[in-house]
């Protein structure tokens, strides 16, 4: 044993109410001081939970965000083309009610012919080389 130990067994010890009383105060320090820690280690749990589920929510957010944008950028391609079509389809229309453009889709197509009209086919030319 060291010499400051055996000093401290040699000592006895005061039993007086102020030592009691600051024994008594000193547990009751140690206790909050412990109880702190634990409060402080539960709010770093809890706080730690809280943070990583709105990490998560944010981050799946983001992805359905971006599917999202990448859905609507493809219908507004889709809309594009239909309208392109549309649009295409409207002129058809304005053209089949014209006759002239409907005799000339007959003569071309199906061979009509006018009034004293005789029709040739020609072969289609392949290029010499």
């Amino acid at each position: 044993m060291r010499r400051s130990e055996r000093r401290e067994k040699k000592v006895t010890k005061l039993d007086s109410n102020y030592v009691k009383q600051q024994e008594y105060y000193i547990a009751r320090q140690a206790r909050e001081k412990k109880l702190l820690i634990r409060r402080l280690a539960a709010f770093a749990i809890i706080f730690t939970f809280i943070i990583g589920s709105l990490s998560i929510f944010h981050f799946q957010q983001r992805s359905a965000y971006n599917d999202q944008q990448q859905e609507y950028q493809q219908l507004e391609e889709d809309l594009q083309v239909y309208q392109s079509e549309q649009s295409s389809l409207e002129r058809e229309i304005e053209l089949l009610n014209d006759v002239d453009y409907l005799l000339q889709i007959a003569r071309k197509d199906y061979f009509f012919s006018k009034e004293g009209e005789v029709i040739f086919t020609l072969p289609d030319e392949e290029p010499s080389y």
